[in-house]
């Protein structure tokens, strides 16, 4: 883990998940002030939003953080420089492969990039491209989800790629034995979301997180893709009422596409949009029903409300237990 705390800057190499509306300023300056890292989840902000947004975290902590751009946002190069006039230290880019020249913009900047491939051809691509770091991330993560699950991603990339490069493995993590044994297999470090969801300094509704406390692993499940046609990338949720409503969302944006005739770029835009707006349903609203609750399938483990510092604590505790015992 040590070369996962010199990347990162921090006391812990164990990356906070960028979870929108809810890896904000207040639970990101948490979890960097506990020794961890913290990222904040751009998500479908625009520029001013994440402006402030940086400069909120930044009052709130003298500890690293980072920011998580999606790579398809359509005001990707604004929000790069937004991150390089804050002199913001790591970017993490997700949801697809990132636009030409924006790994190298950032670089430019000073930024250490991370990237997130579901390959490990494109892992080596990522690295490649110029990027400073990986997180290998399995499907039992909530949010976007690939289809392979986090024990296969480590035992196929960690081997060719752990010992000269820094990766970071995520999805379904919950304790601290098993951060354990992915340091023991290569990673530099660990990212964890669901765990965090609902830490005291979150500011999740109340509802949001006793529909985490009540949830066993079997009910965070992944999206069904209806047509084909979209480029859907599965997300993984409680399913509720809204999971039910999101099937309906991509029948209406493939009759879009049929009768009129709107860009395939538009029509995966929709179905981000449409998330932003669930998601922020259940997480600012308290709507558990129609709104997104997005959770990998450690939520089972998830089963109170605890400060992050407390999280941090007990998972580095676990691991070192672990790590002692072997």
């Amino acid at each position: 883990m040590a070369r996962g705390r010199d990347f990162l800057g921090s006391e812990t190499a164990i990356l906070c998940g960028a979870m929108s509306w809810v890896s904000e300023r207040h639970l990101v300056s948490a979890i960097s002030n506990a020794g961890a890292f913290g990222v904040i989840a751009c998500g479908a902000m625009t520029p001013d939003l994440l402006d402030a947004e940086i400069a909120a975290t930044r009052a709130l902590t003298s500890k690293p953080f980072g920011v998580n751009l999606i790579t398809m946002h359509p005001l990707l190069t604004e929000l790069i420089a937004i991150c390089a006039a804050h002199g913001v230290s790591h970017v993490v880019l997700a949801g697809g492969i990132p636009p030409k020249g924006s790994i190298e913009a950032l670089k430019e900047a000073g930024a250490k990039v991370i990237c997130i491939p579901p390959t490990l051809a494109l892992a080596k691509k990522y690295l490649r491209s110029g990027a400073d770091a990986l997180v290998i991330e399995g499907m039992e993560a909530g949010g976007h989800i690939g289809p392979v699950s986090t024990s296969v991603l480590a035992q196929e990339i960690l081997p060719v790629l752990g010992d000269e490069h820094l990766i970071f493995v995520a999805g379904g993590i919950g304790r601290g034995e098993a951060i354990a044994g992915y340091l023991e297999m290569g990673a530099c470090g660990v990212q964890l979301g669901t765990r965090f969801a609902c830490a005291t300094e979150s500011i999740a509704h109340p509802n949001f997180k006793k529909a985490f406390f009540r949830a066993s692993a079997r009910e965070a499940v992944a999206s069904v893709q209806v047509d084909p046609r979209l480029p859907v990338i599965p997300v993984r949720a409680l399913k509720n009422k809204g999971t039910e409503a999101f099937t309906a969302k991509q029948l209406e944006v493939a009759r879009a596409l049929d009768e009129d005739g709107i860009a395939m770029s538009e029509a995966q835009l929709q179905i981000e949009h449409y998330w932003a707006g669930a998601l922020r349903r259940a997480v600012i609203d308290g709507d558990v029903e129609n709104g997104s609750l997005m959770a990998g399938q450690s939520v089972g483990m998830v089963t109170m409300e605890e400060p992050a510092a407390e999280i941090v604590a007990a998972l580095m505790g676990e691991s070192e237990a672990a790590l002692g015992r072997r």
